[in-house]
């Protein structure tokens, strides 16, 4: 039977890049298989021999950096610095899973209390087995690999499907394992449309899914994952806000709200989409981010949009904001497919489309507030919930706010910095999603734990888990408890 195949395109040019198979569901079904048998042995060979090859892989990227930096740029079609950027932050994440992962997983005591002093108790993470990964275009190394080294490292066979804008590097990440792990299919790709994913979560043999990409698009994997009870983690969407506070440092927030809203385009789930700048500062900032942006030029400092269908989206947010809001920069006719130059509109009405609804591109709002408090109100006001930025000199008034976020993440005086940082969590809230990638909560995303008790001595006139129970020792238990527990606080 002839396979059917597809190819990707570099967006900004149109060419074809490579082509790959529409991988059917007896292939995926095949793969899993494989990786079942996987799972098992790359458990069985232990921590310390993962961390070994995980760390193998981890240079075996870093050789290919550039090479794989340059397959980034054709398929995104982003600059090769924004390319080898990403891979960087994915192979600190690397590291650190490989690292950490017997100390957050192996087993450990655990106290047992009063009640239970006759006991020994363990506490440890085991291995799932097969973990199915569905990875995003907009970051094709750095957001599957928060999910892919948190699995390995956690002891789980892998097979990742990746976006079918960019099979090309998700097929080459699976190439390089191989070359660290040549005895078992440990880590295997499977490319084609949306349907090859729903194949993959579908699936009984997978036991969890980790997923990013749209919020709409997680409903319907989630959908497909209530069939068998399959747990998912959903990394989804974002509108993510920006707050200047009156003694912010000026020039560094201007700066830091354009890199975070420009680059890559705007294609960054934690990138910046919404600005509230307290009335105090809300003049010479704007001074300052109109200075700034008038020097970013798509195609030189950002590449294209990636998926020709989001540049809909990104013109309707554009009319809708430039008829209700006063333009600062760009318009209607900044969309200029493949490629939209930085647009900037003030005094958007807070329930319009480009306010309300991810725009995936290179635009922001601006709203000038009352205060910090009124800002924070109006940053929570969202059905989103994965990151943000505080910018404030006063450190204490700056950890309130980004504590009281409705957030995952919150950035203070820098933007997006909490990705660099592998061993902080990463994740949102309401449709931006649940669940954990990266660090310790990453690692335990992607592990079952498992608890033992055993009985070292038996108690004296205590035997409470027994038909011969009598009155006698449940008068005891009443005692000891009473005694541990009865006190009121006042």
């Amino acid at each position: 039977m002839t396979t059917l195949t597809f190819d990707s395109l570099n967006p900004a040019t149109g060419q074809v890049v490579g082509s790959h198979p529409q991988q059917s569901a007896e292939a995926v079904h095949e793969a899993v298989g494989r990786a079942e048998e996987a799972a098992a042995w790359w458990a069985g060979i232990g921590p310390a021999e993962r961390r070994r090859r995980l760390l193998d892989y981890k240079a075996v990227i870093t050789r290919d950096l550039r090479e794989l930096a340059r397959l980034v740029h054709e398929e995104t079609g982003k600059p090769v610095g924004d390319a080898t950027l990403e891979i960087v932050l994915a192979i600190t994440h690397l590291d650190w899973a490989a690292k950490h992962a017997q100390k957050v997983l192996g087993r450990r005591r655990v106290a047992t209390g009063m009640i239970g002093m006759n006991l020994s108790a363990t506490l440890e993470y085991l291995p799932l087995g097969v973990v199915g990964v569905i990875g995003p275009w907009n970051y094709p190394v750095f957001t599957p690999m928060g999910s892919i080294a948190y699995a390995l490292a956690a002891g789980n066979a892998v097979v990742f499907k990746p976006s079918e804008l960019t099979p090309g590097v998700g097929v080459r990440l699976a190439e390089l394992f191989a070359e660290s792990v040549p005895e078992q299919p440990v880590f295997q790709t499977v490319t084609g449309l949306g349907e090859t994913g729903a194949f993959l979560a579908k699936d009984p043999r997978v036991k969890k899914i980790a997923f990013t990409g749209s919020t709409a698009t997680a409903k319907r994997v989630m959908a497909a994952c209530a069939e068998n009870l399959t747990p998912i983690v959903a990394e989804c969407g974002g509108k993510d806000a920006f707050i200047v506070d009156s003694d912010a440092d000026l020039p560094a927030a201007a700066e830091a709200c354009l890199w975070g809203a420009m680059s890559n385009a705007g294609q960054t789930c934690v990138g910046v989409e919404r600005v509230y700048v307290v009335d105090a500062v809300y003049e010479p900032f704007m001074r300052e981010l109109t200075e700034r942006v008038a020097r970013v030029k798509a195609g030189e400092h950002y590449g294209p949009i990636t998926m020709p269908g989001q540049l809909d989206i990104i013109r309707r947010h554009i009319d809708d904001a430039t008829k209700t809001g006063k333009i600062v920069t760009g318009g209607p006719e900044s969309v200029r497919a493949p490629y939209v130059d930085p647009v900037v509109v003030e005094d958007v009405p807070e329930d319009s489309p480009a306010v309300r609804e991810e725009t995936f591109g290179p635009t922001i709002t601006v709203r000038r507030t009352r205060d910090a408090q009124e800002a924070l109100n109006l940053a929570n006001a969202s059905a989103y919930g994965l990151a943000g930025t505080i910018f404030s000199r006063n450190a204490r008034r700056a950890m309130e706010l980004a504590r009281a976020m409705r957030t995952g993440m919150t950035a203070i005086n820098s933007v997006i910095s909490f990705a660099g940082v592998p061993a902080l969590p990463f994740g949102g809230v309401g449709d931006s999603g649940f669940g954990r990638i990266h660090g310790a909560d990453g690692l335990r995303e992607f592990a079952r734990p498992k608890a033992v008790s055993r009985q070292r001595f038996a108690l004296p006139g205590m035997n409470l888990t027994s038909f011969s129970r009598g009155q006698e020792e449940l008068d005891r238990l009443i005692r000891l408890v009473t005694f541990l527990h009865g006190r009121r606080k006042r």
